[in-house]
């Protein structure tokens, strides 16, 4: 028990410096899945038939809301709610509206599939919510029907639009570009974001959970490509911008608003500056994307609630283990078993 818990100076000390992991990282970010569940089944993200997590194993609203505010205690400025679909979540709002209003947290985030922007986008905003990240990966409709194999691309758009009604700090579209499927759009994606004056980042298919749908290694399309292809039409400059994630952003020389973001688990590997980690819906807190290092935070709040100080001195204790770096690689070997709704987007 003495190692899983953080010490008295270990629990002063990050209260009054943040989280420190034990390679020296400040860890300031945390990326908490709501729900595993989607309206979608896009195929890099999890089977067509998923499994998906029994209720009762899932943090309840009111739990997920007690880790946030420890982690913010704890010094995290960003907190990024996911899936899943995040916003299928009942009574998400709700919590949103109260994570949002945390004295000390710098930004609320979200990211969404979009099917639901078009009616939500207004309590969005209402409710703290600082920042959008769309997932949209073609502009082909029976193409991203079959990535999602259940989605409505038209459906999407308009709740692109919807948002670009209201003042969010930042609009952003994730992309993830696969060989053979969608890489054709690069330029075309880049484009639907330029005439909306939002940004746009493109990401490698990144290797969790066992997948049938297609061969990861022959559908890698590196962030070097996408720069290839976008150069045949603009000009690109890299910046020194950041979101505090892992984007490294580029702009076009033209002038334009939008930023285009590279995530290249693959190919500009990030770890030395990562400054996050993942809280699954069934609350176990992920380390490391590409690894399963993990600690049951929800044994610890269920076990003792209301002991708020227990709960940041186990999370404290946690941050030791988490690794240098992943182990990520292009064969088709399943290096997590996990899929990415699991995970937490």
């Amino acid at each position: 028990m003495a190692n899983s818990i953080a010490s008295d100076m270990e629990l002063a000390q990050s209260l009054e410096h943040g989280l420190m992991d034990g390679h020296g990282r400040q860890i300031d970010y945390v990326r908490i899945s709501i729900t595993d569940r989607c309206d979608f089944r896009c195929v890099y993200c999890m089977s067509e038939d998923m499994q998906f997590i029994p209720r009762q194993q899932v943090l309840t609203l009111e739990e997920i809301y007690t880790l946030a505010q420890n982690f913010v205690a704890l010094g995290v400025k960003k907190i990024r709610l996911t899936g899943g679909e995040p916003l299928i979540r009942k009574d998400a709002l709700k919590l949103f509206e109260r994570i949002a209003a945390l004295p000390k947290l710098k930004e609320l985030v979200i990211t969404t599939n979009g099917s639901m922007l078009e009616k939500m986008s207004g309590d969005l905003y209402s409710a703290g919510v600082k920042r959008l990240n769309i997932s949209l990966d073609t502009l082909d409709a029976k193409r991203f029907k079959s990535i999602t194999r259940t989605g409505d691309l038209a459906k999407v758009i308009r709740g692109i639009d919807t948002a670009r009604e209201y003042a969010f700090d930042r609009i952003k579209l994730n992309a993830v570009i696969m060989r053979g499927q969608n890489d054709s759009e690069v330029v075309d994606l880049l484009e639907f974001a330029r005439q909306r004056d939002i940004d746009i980042s493109y990401i490698e298919e990144m290797p969790l959970g066992t997948i049938t749908s297609h061969s990861r290694q022959q559908s890698h399309f590196s962030s070097q490509d996408v720069v290839d292809a976008i150069r045949t039409r603009y000009d690109l400059v890299e910046t020194v911008e950041s979101t505090q994630g892992p984007s490294r952003y580029f702009r076009m020389v033209d002038g334009a608003k939008t930023r285009v973001g590279l995530i290249s688990p693959h190919t500009h590997n990030f770890c030395s500056t990562c400054n996050r980690v993942r809280l699954t819906a069934e609350g176990r807190l992920l380390l490391c994307l590409g690894n399963e290092h993990s600690v049951d935070l929800k044994r610890v709040v269920r076990a003792n609630p209301g002991n708020n100080e227990l709960l940041q001195r186990s999370i404290i204790a946690a941050l030791r283990k988490k690794p240098y770096s992943h182990d990520f690689s292009l064969n088709d070997e399943v290096q997590v078993v996990r899929f990415m709704n699991m995970t937490g987007g």
